[in-house]
């Protein structure tokens, strides 16, 4: 009998980052153009990603949902939104519920932001009761300064051994920490609800934010995975493009990104 070829619900969303320094309302149109399922909206420096109203009128315009918000949680975006860490993610919140997105993406908190970092578990928790929206955490990586190794990030870089019921695995993170993609994914199970679909070679500290299938991740074994297990999270194709020569270049580059979700999440059974 003939193998059968199962492709499940999870949807393939483009981050607006990806098109960087092309600005939010490129990302829509990209996305459109070249068949993503929808957007995950970078809230950053770009003024639009940061209004909700323009948000809302693009993704009429070009008929391209968003399905998830990655809350402002950069060094660079420490002010997007105001400086009170739960105010962001309340907002955040906010904009998925009226957009209709199912997701937010956080970061683990700074350790010099000592409040926020103590009480981060159970306000996540918290929050996650007040809303049908999944406040997913994000697998960050150690600093290396002089052969030490630095960690910002409190409770920790790494969200797997905590309280959180959703986790974002990002693989471009994992190749700089140096860390088991394959192994956290099967440590998560089935708190994992969001992936960040991008590659690295982790050589240098640097996030390099790649092309899947261009670095050492197992990108495609961890796709077909998800697609066997039924995952009905997220894949968001969160790549680094500011290096394009040309658009040409940046759309063939975010072309390749969906066909190789696409191909992988397409599992045999």
């Amino acid at each position: 009998m003939a193998d059968v070829i199962r492709v499940p619900n999870a949807k393939i969303a483009l981050s607006t980052a990806s098109v960087y320094p092309e600005r939010t309302p490129d990302a829509f149109e990209l996305a459109a153009r070249l068949g993503y399922d929808g957007v995950e909206i970078m809230v950053g420096a770009d003024p639009v990603s940061q209004d909700i109203d323009v948000i809302e009128r693009l993704s009429d315009h070009y008929q391209v949902p968003v399905l998830a918000i990655h809350a402002p949680c950069l060094l660079v975006t420490q002010r997007v939104w105001g400086r009170d860490p739960w105010a962001k993610l309340v907002r955040a919140r906010q904009a998925a519920e009226r957009l209709g997105a199912s997701a937010v993406v956080v970061h683990p908190p700074f350790r010099w932001q000592r409040e926020y970092a103590r009480d981060f578990e159970t306000g996540i928790a918290r929050m996650r009761d007040e809303t049908d929206v999944i406040f997913a955490v994000e697998n960050m990586f150690p600093l290396r300064a002089r052969n030490n190794d630095v960690v910002p990030y409190s409770p920790d870089w790494n969200p797997i051994d905590y309280d959180f019921p959703h986790v974002t695995l990002d693989l471009s993170h994992t190749a700089v920490s140096g860390s088991d993609a394959m192994e956290m994914a099967t440590k998560l199970g089935d708190r994992l609800a969001h992936l960040h679909l991008a590659d690295g070679v982790g050589v240098t500290n640097k996030d390099e934010h790649l092309v899947p299938g261009r670095g050492t991740q197992p990108c495609a074994p961890i796709l077909e995975r998800l697609a066997n297990s039924g995952y009905g999270g997220l894949v968001v194709l969160e790549i680094n493009t500011r290096k394009a020569a040309s658009r040409t270049e940046r759309i063939d580059d975010l072309a390749e990104g969906l066909a190789f979700a696409r191909l992988h999440l397409a599992a045999s059974a």
